[in-house]
């Protein structure tokens, strides 16, 4: 096993990265690896400074090189650990300030708008109203939808239960979404998945459904409903947060149903709320 293997299996298996992190992480590193004519242990500070500048010639986002200083630091500290190395030669090394973007956030009136788009006429239109008032319900992850089983379902008590990354937690379902998902299991799932298949939500030939079905899905709705924004599955998940944290819900609630480990991840969503704040204060105050 050579470094970057090692910093991969040490990022997998000791620090529990997501398969995303380790990945993006380890191609930071093998791209740096490759644009040098040294071996990685060798590598100096003016090094590492020379291929961000290279970095941005090449027009790579500041968001970019921020990451990768961020890859190729934690891989030096890996390093620097097991003693391979002296020092970390990203010490001392900043990288430009990225400007911070704030999630894409729906209104009420447009929550209601897309999620009254699919027509409960046939299969399809039924499952994919339980989906989308579930995604908006419970601000799952579209991994998490889409590794839901009807074992995590419990109707009679109006909630779901979700794992991620080896912890549970039990999410409320409104009235609305419990009917949804009522009308959808009860009378159209059976049409489409045999007995042995354990996913709550399948595609038309009756296999669990995809990412990439459901990232269709999403945009065949935002097109029909005729919203400008970028509607993504993770824009219902902003747009659930946001509209909690709006209507009194308290920040440690709002970060345990939405699965975050840290709460500075669910802080964001009141900068987001100050923002609409702003914005309407400056758009209707006579003075302002």
């Amino acid at each position: 096993m050579d470094d970057i293997d090692r910093y991969g299996a040490y990022l997998a298996d000791e620090k529990k990265a997501s398969q995303n992190t380790v990945s993006s992480y380890l191609r930071d590193v093998r791209q740096f690896a490759a644009h040098l004519d040294c071996d990685l242990r060798d590598v100096t500070q003016e090094q590492v400074r020379d291929y961000m500048s290279w970095m941005q010639s090449r027009g790579k986002s500041a968001a970019s090189v921020t990451r990768f200083l961020a890859s190729v630091k934690s891989f030096y500290n890996f390093l620097l650990a097991d003693g391979f190395v002296r020092e970390n030669p990203t010490r001392g090394v900043a990288a430009a300030k990225v400007e911070r973007k704030y999630p894409e956030i729906l209104t009420a009136k447009e929550v209601e708008l897309f999620l009254e788009q699919p027509q409960c006429v046939d299969a399809k239109g039924f499952r994919d109203h339980a989906m989308l008032e579930l995604l908006y319900a419970t601000g799952i992850r579209v991994s998490e939808l889409i590794s839901l089983d009807m074992d995590d379902l419990n109707l009679a008590a109006s909630f779901i239960r979700c794992e991620s990354k080896g912890k549970e937690r039990i999410i409320p379902l409104y009235h609305t979404a419990v009917k949804a998902l009522q009308d959808y299991v009860r009378n159209i799932r059976p049409q489409l998945a045999d007995e042995e298949e354990t996913a709550l939500f399948v595609n038309m030939n009756g296999e669990r459904m995809s990412r990439q079905g459901f990232w269709k899905i999403i945009k065949y709705y935002q097109e029909k409903a005729g919203i400008e924004k970028d509607i993504t599955p993770h824009t219902l998940r902003h747009s659930f947060a946001v509209h909690l944290l709006e209507n009194g819900a308290d920040l440690r609630s709002i970060q345990e149903m939405l699965g975050h480990a840290d709460i500075s991840s669910t802080q964001i969503y009141t900068h987001v709320v100050k923002r609409q704040l702003k914005d309407v204060y400056q758009k209707a105050h006579p003075r302002a």
